[in-house]
């Protein structure tokens, strides 16, 4: 017997979405990493994704990177947070490559590698604006490149990238991303080499390329979202992709309470369970249901897309969610299942929940 709530894996859905992404990458001079954040790194999807033909795994968590060690996956393995100088010796044992934009650590780095007796790559980070991470100033983004190149003897200088949208909303831009290419020129023309990666964000990327408008310079992008949950490259950013399917992830939670309400709490308003003031809007009494799911599992319920189309989401506490059953043409009663397909975040919450069951359904 099921137990609720369930979250249903599809690795052939999330297989076929990563030979098309990376099928599109390739067509446009452009060799992605796969994340494996974003899920979780879920058992055998790692797998999966070397299948499809990826050759570089990437994530911002050390413990999914030493699982695709333990599993002798053929793949490298990319460290996407910046290193904690705490946590550098594990760095250079787990990843053969990291993110980087602090001079310190690079040097932390270098004294570790050289302990260890390795060699590790790194990317060194560019700020163009979405005040993550990254150097903000070119001048000395590329003298820091230079020093790497020149002094730091146990570390290779592999490339150069940026990040964007994940802070400050910034769109990736043929005008943005053709600066980060113009420094790797400069870079590489000081240096008298090719840099392997010019690492040009992540799947918030993908519209750009598949519209012919990547800079030319820019040969990498980080792409895990949309493998699992491309939604948005249809909805949000307007870029669909033939064949790719939002159903590789989808969540069922069990009806707990079911009957007519009013529409608007009654009584003085304060804040919620989370200590902010909600807006609700008054439609009278209506038809709803109570999930026995909450944003303990999933954050923000927003963040679901109903299968049923005439589901409305009202809200979430923390282990209880809120739908409005009233337009749906299905007969809902207490015990019966609802489904829905994930955003981002959703995916997020979900994958890492030991408290919600994991279903393999191909």
């Amino acid at each position: 017997m099921d137990r609720y709530p369930l979250l249903e894996i599809d690795d052939k859905i999330i297989r076929r979405n990563a030979e098309i992404l990376l099928g599109e990458c390739r067509r446009n001079g452009v060799e992605p990493f796969a994340v494996l954040k974003g899920f979780n790194a879920l058992p055998g999807i790692s797998e999966v994704l070397v299948e499809a033909g990826y050759k570089t795994l990437a994530s911002s968590r050390l413990p999914h990177l030493a699982a695709v060690k333990e599993a002798g996956l053929a793949v490298e393995t990319l460290g996407l947070r910046l290193p904690m100088l705490s946590e550098v010796h594990e760095v250079v044992k787990i990843c053969d490559i990291s993110l980087n934009s602090e001079l310190d650590t690079l040097r932390a780095l270098d004294c570790a590698a050289g302990a260890a007796s390795r060699f590790h790559k790194i990317i060194l980070m560019r700020d163009l604006g979405d005040l993550r991470e990254g150097i903000f100033e070119g001048e000395r983004f590329i003298e820091t490149a230079l020093y790497v190149e020149r002094e730091l003897k146990n570390l290779c200088l592999y490339g150069v990238g940026v990040n964007l949208t994940c802070y400050g909303s910034i769109i990736p831009t043929e005008k943005n991303l053709s600066e980060l290419a113009a420094n790797a020129a400069d870079i590489e023309k000081l240096i008298g080499r090719k840099l392997t990666v010019v690492s040009g964000g992540n799947t918030t990327s993908l519209p750009l390329l598949l519209r012919g408008a990547m800079p030319e310079g820019i040969n990498n992008l980080r792409i895990g979202e949309a493998i699992v949950v491309p939604c948005d490259l249809a909805g949000q950013w307007r870029c669909p992709v033939e064949g790719l399917s939002n159903r590789g992830l989808v969540l069922k939670a069990e009806i707990i309470e079911i009957g007519r309400k009013p529409t608007h709490p009654i009584g003085e308003l304060g804040t919620n369970c989370f200590g902010s003031h909600s807006h609700y809007e008054d439609r009278g009494v209506r038809r709803r249901a109570l999930l026995a799911l909450g944003a303990f599992d999933i954050g923000d319920p927003e963040k679901l897309i109903p299968d049923d189309p005439g589901i409305k989401i009202l809200g979430a506490s923390s282990d209880h969610m809120i739908i409005d059953i009233e337009e749906s043409e299905n007969d809902y009663r207490l015990g019966d299942i609802v489904s829905f397909t994930l955003h981002y975040q959703a995916m997020l919450f979900a994958t890492e929940n030991p408290l919600i069951e994991k279903r393999y359904v191909s």
